[in-house]
């Protein structure tokens, strides 16, 4: 009876946790969209609109509106890398897509990735200084690493990303563990009778 109550009790605070750190984003989120993430995030659809009318900037069109969810509402979302989510190897289709995706993330770098990158800068350093807003400022920073390479990111929640990064290490050991052990073995010296 004492496990059974002391197992609701520890559910229940967990639940209690989870709604407080769901309000604690939803005003961060508020907070930063009143701020100016509203402006970030419409620039990054203004790249997307542009890419988009050139039919060839497609690619980024998608990356862009991703990362516009982000700009927009940044709390409690993580970027992640696609490959990390599919876990597809390097085989002639991903490295034909990688290699057009590292295209594109270089002209977006040099079109509107440094404009962007250059307002988060500013929001970040802006938001440090007040002190106060430290933890917007920690997320501009965030976002302008993001902004120069937004080609093959996906936008997930924090809980998404930390599981993908689990089952990716995880693996990762396992591949190791299953390796060829490279220790040197030493010889017992033999004693001559």
């Amino acid at each position: 009876m004492a496990k059974d109550q002391a197992k609701v009790q520890a559910e229940l605070m967990q639940a209690y946790r989870h709604q407080q750190r769901e309000e604690r984003r939803l005003f961060g989120n508020i907070v930063w969209f009143i701020l100016g993430g509203w402006y970030l995030g419409l620039t990054w659809l203004l790249g997307a609109v542009l890419f988009a009318l050139t039919i060839v900037g497609l690619p980024l069109t998608k990356a862009a509106i991703e990362m516009a969810k982000m700009s927009a509402l940044p709390f409690g979302k993580d970027v992640v890398h696609v490959r990390d989510i599919d876990q597809k190897g390097v085989d002639a289709g991903t490295a034909t897509t990688g290699t057009i995706g590292f295209i594109f993330n270089i002209l977006w770098a040099c079109t509107l990735g440094w404009v962007l990158f250059l307002m988060y800068i500013v929001a970040g350093i802006i938001s440090c200084v007040t002190i106060l807003l430290i933890p917007f400022g920690i997320q501009a920073f965030k976002l302008a690493g993001i902004s120069f390479w937004p080609v093959g990111r996906r936008v997930v929640t924090i809980e998404m990303a930390k599981a993908i990064r689990e089952r990716n290490a995880k693996q990762q050991l396992e591949t190791l563990d299953k390796s060829p052990a490279q220790e040197v073995k030493q010889e017992e010296p033999k004693v001559a009778e």
